[in-house]
């Protein structure tokens, strides 16, 4: 920590200066990009940079360093201006800004830049993700570090800005730190409160936060705010800098219509004149206390090692299974952590939380801070499965996108999907949850038809990374498998098959048992059918749905979702052909025909099995169709 003194004053005012300057710079000769927005947060940044932040560039992951998220992700000229300042990056690759194949991208992202821990760009985002990272310092690794969070004045309309305080208010989080950058202006035009941060500060403070009004571009106002809030116990800090856009030149500075808009060469090499011209002053930035010899976080814990997976004898409905799982894998693995969105109850995430309540936060209704949560657990190593009903999952469905953007890695449960859920009408009922999760890029789902499939496949979700989701039925479904069945991702289970097979029938979860009834009565008239448990849904089993084509020419695919996205649309896609590479030739693919039984019409309240049958997606109906595909 270094006081912002007379001689410190001047080296990070030059600091501050180079900041803007190499903003103007990689904005200009990319052609596009925010200087603007960069240069309103230099100054908060400078006296970080040199005073506060602890952080080895050369060990990113290392456990004790502080973490530092720009939530204002555009403003990344900013960052990759201190990267250059620390000695992480040198000026060619600062120039290369948007350019095709640079890593420093339009806005950050991690992997690729080895310093950034979550994509951004998507406003009202990085505050719920550092509530996760801070969430794993105070109570799980115990560990000293500050998550350091740069907002954007933009971005506190945003509703999960306001969920993410709530909960860091909630768990006394102490080491997460806001900088709001308040420079008035917005994309169009001013923001809804401007400059008023006498309104901030009282939103925030009712939201428990430990609020600090600044002058952002007063060095030593900006040095005792760090200062105050480092001292701060159990509660999170919000400090609301007053900045202006486009800082420290006259063209720019609090003018509006400049808000991703880069100079021009000619404008670039004034303004880099007005700040005092080019420079290269390298910092080092504190170090992270070394880790003590003996330590050992979390996340090296393996707990037993061992999964042990629950037995049943009995009908259970998969959420149930999907609890139990998730207490078995918590025996087993110490890095397993839970949250909730205030239905643990349904969604049987209750049982992990009654034996390991140390590893388990409530997120209560806010589904967007839900999934931030869990992607910041994710970046310090932790296994976090996330649960809910499955039709509110679509409230948080731009975190889980940008959770893909980042290469993030979190384990999402959707109960009570699709309408035989029964009374409780359609807005409880997800019925566009599967297209949604198989749109993620990289993402797998799942969707079991029993509880022996389910607990192995939450055990199979543990060793996956990037973004998973299973989907859960409400009812009570028979047991299909016996207990040392194994679910490998991408696989499918053939229930029945025959040569004589004159149809293959293909579902997962509570229409498989439809279906399951539907071959028995096939059956007892005379007519042979296949069955397909499709319970990986994406990776899906391709050669075995090329089998069943092959063999028996119809596809039916019975599905409690809509017809758009689902089960019927991922059988469909498996057949689909790739486009070539270069000088090879397209080569055909044998198309079935592939018949899709699946809700088409707003169900209403009711028993699961008149819903269902109202649908058309019980065996009946089943029944109905493949008879009628026979002729």
């Amino acid at each position: 920590m270094v006081e912002v003194q007379a001689l410190a004053v001047e080296k990070v005012t030059e600091l501050a200066r180079q900041f803007r300057v190499d903003s103007i710079r990689s904005t200009t000769a990319a052609g596009s990009g925010h200087p603007t927005s960069s240069m309103s947060a230099a100054d908060l940044m400078a006296v970080l940079m040199t005073g506060y932040l602890k952080y080895d560039f050369d060990r990113p992951d290392y456990a004790y360093n502080d973490r530092l998220i720009f939530s204002k992700g555009h403003a990344c000229p900013l960052l990759y201006s201190m990267y250059k300042a620390a000695g992480a990056v040198d000026d060619k690759e600062l120039m290369s800004l948007r350019k095709f194949g640079s890593r420093l991208e339009g806005h950050p992202v991690p992997k690729i830049i080895p310093w950034v821990d979550v994509a951004t760009g998507s406003l009202g985002q990085g505050l719920a993700l550092g509530v996760g990272m801070a969430l794993n310092g105070k109570y799980l690794d115990k560990l000293d570090y500050k998550v350091w969070v740069l907002l954007g004045d933009s971005e506190m309309a945003e509703g999960s800005v306001w969920e993410a305080m709530a909960c860091a208010s909630h768990y006394k989080l102490d080491n997460l730190v806001g900088i709001l950058d308040m420079n008035r202006l917005g994309q169009r035009g001013e923001t809804a409160l401007g400059w008023n941060s006498h309104a901030y500060a009282e939103r925030a403070k009712a939201f428990g936060c430990h609020v600090i009004e600044i002058d952002g571009h007063d060095l030593k106002q900006i040095d005792g705010a760090y200062k105050e809030a480092i001292k701060v116990q159990g509660q999170p800090v919000l400090i609301i800098a007053k900045t202006e856009k486009g800082h420290g030149i006259p063209l720019t500075a609090n003018q509006d219509n400049w808000h991703g808009k880069p100079l021009s060469a000619e404008q670039a090499q004034e303004a880099i004149k007005l700040l005092g011209g080019e420079s290269s002053i390298t910092i080092k930035v504190a170090a992270p206390p070394q880790m003590p010899a003996k330590a050992q976080l979390s996340a090296e814990i393996t707990g037993s090692g061992k999964y042990a997976a629950p037995h049943y004898s009995a009908p259970a409905a998969t959420r149930e299974a999907y609890g139990d799982a998730l207490k078995a894998l918590g025996t087993a693995y110490a890095d397993v952590v839970v949250i909730d969105a205030e239905v643990s109850n349904s969604t049987y995430a209750e049982k992990f939380a009654k034996a390991f309540l140390d590893r388990y936060f409530e997120m209560f209704i806010a589904e967007q801070l839900m999934v931030g949560v869990g992607l910041g657990l994710g970046t310090r190593g932790k296994k976090a499965f996330a649960s809910t009903f499955a039709a509110f999952l679509s409230r948080a469905y731009d975190f889980i996108r940008m959770g893909a953007i980042s290469r993030g890695t979190i384990k999402l449960c959707g109960s009570h999907a699709g309408c035989s859920i029964g009374a409780d009408g359609p807005s409880q009922m997800a019925l566009e949850d599967i297209a949604m999760m198989r749109a993620i890029h990289g993402s797998t789902v799942l969707y079991p038809s029993d509880a022996v499939s389910t607990a192995r496949l939450v055990e199979a979700m543990y060793h996956l990374d990037g973004i998973s989701y299973m989907r859960t039925t409400r009812e009570k479904t028979k047991l299909l498998y016996k207990e040392d069945e194994s679910f490998p991702i991408g696989g499918s289970k053939v229930l029945y098959s025959s040569k004589e097979d004159a149809v293959t029938l293909i579902a997962a979860g509570i229409t498989l048992h439809e279906c399951v009834k539907a071959y028995e009565e096939l059956k007892s008239q005379g007519i042979n059918v296949r069955v397909i448990d499709l319970y990986s849904v994406k990776p899906i089993d391709v050669k075995t749905l090329e089998t069943a084509a092959n063999e028996t020419g119809h596809l039916v695919v019975v599905e409690d979702h809509w017809p758009e996205g689902g089960l019927g649309d991922a059988v469909l896609d498996a057949f689909a052909v790739k486009p070539p590479s270069r000088g090879e030739k397209l080569s055909a693919k044998k198309v079935p025909n592939v018949v899709k039984i699946a809700v088409r019409e707003m169900p209403g309240s009711g028993a699961p099995h008149e819903l269902m049958d109202a649908a058309g997606i019980s065996a009946p109906h089943i029944v109905a169709a493949v008879k009628a595909l026979l002729g």
